[in-house]
């Protein structure tokens, strides 16, 4: 089964450390969802090998900034243009957008699932952050989506905020499990370019944490998370039993979806490509009849690699006999001795049916990962 994923891009305010595409100009705001609209009927068929709609994922930017009446449309749209099996229907939303009545909207429309990004129960971060929200409403935000009858959240989680110890980050993380939403997604602070946070380093008017000391919050990220019942499933997402999230599993386990929306990426079990990331581009273009849809030029090995990448982050591992039918790669063979040195290092554990990290090897994935690519 496959899924769909809706970017919705448009922000209150920019964050200092994002780079995914969006605008705080809300002026497209209409004009945008009806040609999502457009999108969703005009690429109905791109799922062909495996049509029937699992999970449906609104990400963003933020989409609880749109009205219940604008969510309600772009999901008509998903149903009547496609097999829909929904299984996990997700709303990404931002604390200050939430009370009750929206919440109560959301549910009846058949969201199943809130992400919310939270970041920092601090007021000091958040501020540094620029996050639209303030630090009481991180405090209320699980406590309102439980209250309404949403059993499956997450919230996200950002650790690595340079400080002289860990007592910020020692709090949020008690804070979070404390309130216990059943799902984590934690990520470490980065500075990317063209960001605030990327001007400010490359006017050295900021000054990251040190690899080490991100390495030990993310230490006590893995240790307090899976001594309170949640289990790292990928490694920046941990959930209790029932909790993981359907849709990010699936793109780590290399399953279809049709990404839609400017900015939005896609992957139909063999050709991959994301829309541009423009949003009165995107939008003249579907109203012009043209395709905002760029392919992608990846070989069978690209997206092998890809797959070796993304599955060996996860609790799964990488599925040998999957990588041999699918890509025609023994990876045991090809890559025996990098995967004995590996395992002699306690980074991997290895069989005949799959690949999967340590703990030590977690701090490392990446890494790992690419000294398995095959070319």
């Amino acid at each position: 089964m496959s899924g769909i994923y809706i970017h919705i891009p448009f922000c209150k305010q920019a964050c200092h450390y994002c780079d995914f595409h969006f605008s705080t100009n809300l002026r497209l705001r209409e004009e945008m969802v009806d040609t999502i609209c457009l999108e969703l009927e005009s690429r109905k068929n791109f799922l062909s090998s495996d049509p029937e709609i699992e999970t449906v994922y609104f990400g963003g930017g933020t989409p609880s900034i749109l009205s219940s009446v604008d969510l309600d449309k772009i999901l008509g749209s998903i149903h009547k243009n496609f097999d829909t099996k929904i299984q996990e229907l997700t709303l990404e939303a931002n604390p200050d957008d939430l009370n009750p009545q929206k919440l109560l909207d959301w549910k009846a429309m058949g969201f199943n699932r809130l992400s919310i990004g939270i970041q920092s129960f601090d007021q000091k971060v958040l501020e540094f952050y620029n996050r639209a929200h303030n630090a009481q409403e991180s405090l209320k935000a699980i406590d309102l989506a439980k209250s309404a009858g949403f059993d499956k959240l997450s919230i996200d989680l950002i650790y690595g905020f340079p400080h002289p110890d860990h007592s910020i980050w020692n709090r949020d993380l008690e804070t979070a499990l404390r309130l216990d939403p059943g799902h984590i997604s934690s990520y470490a602070l980065t500075v990317e370019p063209k960001t605030a946070l990327g001007n400010w380093k490359e006017k050295g008017k900021f000054l990251e944490a040190d690899e080490d000391f991100v390495a030990e919050q993310f230490e006590t990220l893995m240790e307090r998370c899976t001594d309170t019942g949640y289990i790292q499933y990928e490694i920046s997402n941990f959930g209790k039993e029932n909790h993981f999230s359907l849709h990010n599993s699936n793109y780590w386990k290399n399953k279809p979806y049709l990404g839609v929306g400017p900015g939005a990426h896609s992957y139909d079990g063999k050709l991959r490509g994301s829309n541009i990331a423009n949003n009165p581009v995107y939008i003249k273009k579907l109203k012009s009849g043209l395709s905002p849809f760029e392919i992608e030029n990846l070989e069978g090995l690209d997206i092998c690699n890809e797959y070796i990448l993304t599955s060996l982050r996860t609790i799964w591992g990488i599925d040998l006999s999957y990588v041999k039918s699918a890509f025609k790669v023994d990876l045991l063979e090809l890559q025996g001795s990098v995967l004995k040195e590996l395992d002699n290092q306690g980074l991997i554990s290895v069989d005949r049916e799959k690949i999967v990290l340590k703990k030590k090897g977690r701090f490392l994935a990446d890494g790992i990962a690419a000294s398995l690519f095959v070319a």
